[in-house]
């Protein structure tokens, strides 16, 4: 949580830019009340762009389930990846260690991006992301 809260620090002083796909943001609206009204909170502390699943992502989205990166059941984190590789994203940052932040899917991302000739994509787990920007503290 201390390395999400700094993230969330990044973000406010706009060190580094948020970006949000419409599928995070469907996701954040199926939440219970009291969970949605606390997302809600954050992200509006921060500045941040919405990208949308279009044709293009879900395209991508589903080489990687054809390659096998990731099965079916896991389409929407097929294309919260997409999206940001269709929307020149350098860097996705993600707590979902089962499908997104492992070794398997970044080597596959980075494989099928590639043979689909999009530039490669950085995936990170916030405590990646902050690690040393708070040594002086």
């Amino acid at each position: 949580m201390a390395d999400t809260l700094k993230l969330w620090n990044m973000f406010k002083s706009g060190k580094h830019k948020a970006i949000i796909s419409n599928i995070t943001l469907d996701e954040i609206y199926r939440c219970k009340d009291e969970k949605l009204s606390k997302l809600i909170d954050f992200l509006n502390q921060i500045e941040y762009s919405i990208v949308r699943a279009d044709n293009e992502v879900l395209a991508l989205a589903g080489k990687f389930i054809d390659f096998g990166v990731l099965r079916q059941k896991s389409f929407d984190d097929c294309a919260h990846i997409a999206a940001a590789i269709v929307n020149d994203c350098d860097i996705i940052v993600s707590w979902n260690f089962k499908h997104i932040v492992n070794y398997k899917t970044i080597r596959g991302v980075k494989v099928v991006s590639t043979l689909e000739g999009y530039k490669d994509v950085l995936i990170y787990s916030p405590t990646i992301l902050v690690e040393g920007e708070y040594e002086d503290e």
